[in-house]
């Protein structure tokens, strides 16, 4: 037996003598964990799944006056959501008022110096630990047992000291789907040679791995199940995410982060993480964890790695733990240890990892250990600064609403006049979502020239959430950081943009100057923003839904779906002085559909015009297509979050894999979407470079369509069906294509190559480097796919594919329908050399025989975070036939 297997058994053998309670405790009768799950949670080849471990945590919280479960909201697919509170009994009994104690520390700047010293000697510190959200990270919601046993159960007076002066907040799992669905495909390959192969899909209903980056726009209800924790509900001062990261490098990360940080962040909570991260490798380090590193890899520059309430004044950071095969072991040589970019350059021992691991043997029980240790540790912080850290929430509150008082910007007014209504509505339900206090205009305003109307949307600065109000209604500028004077810079660990006015296409006024006439004029909104004025009368029988509006897409796909009657308008109409665009629609029910108005009642931001009996209108038809999506098996949140939005519009599709391809009947479907995928995972079922880290899956998923698949593919196409393709998939229609066809007993075979080609890699050689910005595209006039929208657009684009058109073969056509203009390219986050996308292809549109075919250079839908782009999308499914001129 190894020296590892033997410490790990002796771990776990005086874990359970250690914790052993006293008769007074025993008599609670908190489960051990062993008797309960018939095995030590984080011992090989076993995992607990969600089921499991809230029946377990239910049991413990019936059992010990120590523990109290809470819950928070349903997943995406149904499963109930907890926080698991610990502490002391009296701090539990007391939880109300502790709660209310939050809320005023976070957010009312008011108090005076004897109040907020009154609330802090009344205040616990509450720590929040968000556990598991990727799923095959699976060690933080394995240890939740062992850390709810031995907050219950433990005797020792310094961890129940601690627990008089902390609230620890654990979320059991933060993606209960994705928990169970890992576990479920773990335990299918158990004992095979495929155990420890990756799920097929993506961890989750819809975004997989991408949830954290859901933390601006609130789409997900898991996401918006948290996020009401730290601006709604509870309020915690402290906040860790719970992560796992690759196998061969640390084994574990702590806090502080890399370079860039976030400009908008206060000096002190850089150094309060850091507070948090010293003490974490200091106390792992000491219990003899090795291979704990800190200012390596993650920065903090993004909203995405501490769930944004970094921005709202929470102490907030994430830690990492080196992966093994889920529950499965892993031997590790010491030669395949490596670290590079961020912090560590060689994996030697040094001041940001100062006791490497050596390598062996890495399991699950490893993963379980340093959780523990983490989890002690974090708990032990938060006790030891109890009154400094409950007086930061307050002071930061104070000096935030001060900074909005005194230096720009002052507000953001958003004009109630917008191209696209829903899409501010949107944006001011988000604020307020995320605790954003929003105002309206009560009486017209002139400021600077310029006369803003009443009603208008106004939100000031002087807010607790400044922070985060100024990092999201504001362009993105990336904070250029380099590894030496004039060397590399270093690189940002994922997108550089995410305004929400931008992304949004919503015009925003920045107020620079102090305005005390918006001041006095502001009444705050307390209900759910609209301006649906009054609903549908059941004696409207038509209504035009305009175009410009992404809401009107949803509510004609919806109505459509209902069986009411949809049109689009062919040309311009003015009805009561407005002028509705052609590509409006105009929906009709019939006297016998007394719910249809019912529908939209309940789903419109906005209130449509009614048409008078007698209008005439020039309609053309309204045809949703027989839709086919492809998605791989390779973890693509691309395609899930395509499902996301078809499923939250209302547009109905089938979801089909590229291994399914070469057997499928193609003819059942008028249109396929194919999501931005990698070409081998697509045709060969590789997944291809660039993971997280290294994914393994059983032979049943790793088809990809083949070259017979890729003809099927390409026939189906030319004999007239629609192909819209975006991102990395549209390498699939580059290069050499071939057409077989049957005539009798004679087979001929057509090679063509489609009109385009791309020019990325040659333009990346000269120096082009984009890391997912916004950046504008201009739409050119009279083409369908730019239906309701402006003459320019902001994308979300990586900086490829661009596309270079080129002199079309035998019965083949193409059209430039946006491209990206000579200046002003880079609208918010970061590039170097953007011009040299000037003037190149972003959007191409390709006819070969009876087909038709959209290639966007960019992602239209990407994470639901850019509506400004989802029409382009949106026409692409609804274009009929399109004759160039």
């Amino acid at each position: 037996m190894s020296k590892k297997v033997i410490s790990l058994t002796f771990f776990f053998a005086s874990f359970f003598l250690f914790l052993l309670p006293s008769p007074l405790t025993r008599a609670a009768d908190v489960p051990v964990p062993e008797s309960f799950f018939g095995f030590v949670p984080g011992s090989d080849r076993n995992l607990i799944d969600y089921e499991q471990l809230i029946a377990y945590l239910q049991k413990v919280d019936e059992a010990s006056p120590r523990m109290k479960m809470v819950t928070i909201g349903k997943s995406p697919m149904g499963r109930p959501m907890y926080i698991a509170f610990f502490s002391s009994e009296e701090n539990l009994n007391n939880l109300s008022h502790l709660q209310e104690i939050n809320r005023k520390l976070a957010l009312d700047a008011t108090l005076s110096d004897a109040e907020q010293k009154q609330l802090i000697r009344e205040g616990r510190v509450f720590v929040a630990a968000t556990l598991s959200m990727h799923s095959d990270e699976v060690g933080p919601s394995q240890a939740a047992p062992l850390e709810a046993y031995e907050l219950t159960t433990s005797n020792d007076p310094e961890k129940t000291a601690w627990l008089d002066k902390v609230v620890y907040m654990m979320v059991p799992c933060h993606n209960p789907d994705g928990m169970d669905l890992v576990v479920k495909n773990y335990r299918k390959y158990k004992g095979t040679k495929y155990e420890g192969a990756s799920l097929p899909g993506v961890y989750h209903k819809y975004v997989g791995h991408d949830n954290n980056r859901d933390f601006v726009n609130l789409t997900q209800e898991d996401t918006r199940n948290i996020q009401r924790i730290f601006t709604q509900t509870w309020f915690p001062q402290v906040m860790v995410e719970k992560h796992q990261m690759g196998t061969t490098g640390p084994r574990y990360y702590v806090p502080p982060n890399s370079d860039p940080i976030a400009i908008n962040i206060d000096a002190n909570m850089w150094t309060w993480t850091g507070i948090f991260g010293q003490n974490l490798i200091n106390d792992m380090t000491h219990a003899g964890l090795a291979g704990v590193s800190q200012h390596y890899a993650f920065d903090n520059y993004w909203p995405g790695s501490t769930e944004t309430c970094i921005w709202q004044n929470v102490i907030a950071f994430l830690t990492e733990c080196a992966s093994a095969r889920y529950a499965t072991p892993i031997y590790v040589e010491p030669n395949e240890l490596r670290v590079g970019g961020k912090g560590l350059s060689e994996y030697k021992k040094s001041i940001n990892m100062p006791m490497p691991w050596e390598g062996g043997w890495w399991r699950l029980g490893d993963i379980v250990e340093y959780e523990q240790v983490s989890v002690r540790s974090i708990i032990k912080t938060a006790a030891l600064y109890h009154d400094k850290i409950l007086k930061f929430r307050n002071d930061l509150c104070k000096k935030e609403v001060e900074l909005g008082e005194t230096q720009p910007p002052y507000y953001y007014i958003m004009p109630r006049e917008q191209h696209d209504v829903s899409e501010l509505v949107g944006l001011v339900n988000l604020l307020r979502e995320q605790g954003v206090n929003v105002y309206t205009l009560k009486k017209d305003v002139m400021l600077n020239d310029r006369l803003f109307h009443t009603g208008d949307l106004v939100v000031p600065l002087a807010q607790p959430f400044r922070a985060f109000i100024k990092e999201v209604m504001e362009k993105q500028e990336f904070p250029v950081r380099h590894y030496t004077p004039g060397g590399k810079i270093i690189k940002p660990y994922d997108i550089t943009t995410w305004s929400l006015p931008l992304q949004r296409q919503i015009k925003t006024v920045t107020v620079t100057e102090p305005a005390p006439e918006v001041g006095a004029s502001l009444v705050p909104l307390k209900e759910t923003f609209t301006l649906l004025e009054q609903p549908l009368a059941p004696e409207v029988k038509t209504v035009i839904l305009p175009v410009d509006y992404n809401e009107s897409f949803k509510a004609a796909f919806l109505a459509a779906q209902n069986g009411m009657t949809v049109k689009r308008l062919q040309e311009d109409v003015v009805i009561d002085g407005k002028k509705y665009a052609a590509g409006s629609f105009v929906v009709s029910r019939s006297a016998k559909d007394k719910e249809g108005w019912d529908l939209l009642n309940k789903m419109l931001t906005f209130t449509p015009v009614s048409v008078s009996e007698g209008t005439t209108l020039s309609e053309g038809s309204f045809t949703i297509p027989r839709i086919a999506l492809v998605e791989t098996y390779y973890h693509d949140m691309d395609a899930g979050w395509t499902r996301y939005l078809f499923d939250t519009y209302h547009i109905p599709f089938k979801v089909l894999h590229p291994g399914d391809i070469p057997s499928a009947d193609l003819s059942a479907y008028d249109m396929i979407i194919f999501p931005s995928s990698s070409k081998s995972a697509l045709l060969g079922g590789t997944a291809g470079a660039g993971s997280y880290y290294m994914s393994y899956y059983a032979p049943e998923y790793t088809r990809g369509m083949g070259k017979d698949g890729l003809q099927k593919l390409m026939k189906w196409f030319e004999d007239g069906g629609k192909i819209i393709s975006w991102g990395s998939s549209t390498a699939l229609f580059e290069g050499k294509q071939t057409v077989s066809r049957k005539n009798g007993k004679t087979t001929t075979k057509e090679n063509f190559t489609l009109p385009f080609h791309d020019i990325s890699s040659s333009l990346a050689e000269k120096g082009l480097y984009v890391p997912g910005s916004l950046v504008r595209v201009q739409l050119n006039p009279g083409m369908p796919v730019s239906e309701g929208m402006l003459s320019s657009v902001g994308v979300f684009s990586r900086g490829r594919p661009v596309f270079a058109t080129s002199l079309p073969p035998f019965d083949c056509d193409r059209r430039v329908m946006g491209n990206y203009p000579e200046e002003n390219i880079l609208m918010s986050g970061y590039a170097e050399h953007p011009e040299l996308l000037g003037g190149k292809t972003a959007i191409v549109w390709i006819r070969k025989g009876k087909g038709q075919m959209i290639l966007m250079g960019f992602n239209p839908q990407f994470r639901v975070s850019t509506p400004a782009t989802f029409k382009l999308l949106f026409n692409a499914i609804l274009m009929g036939q399109y004759t160039p001129q």
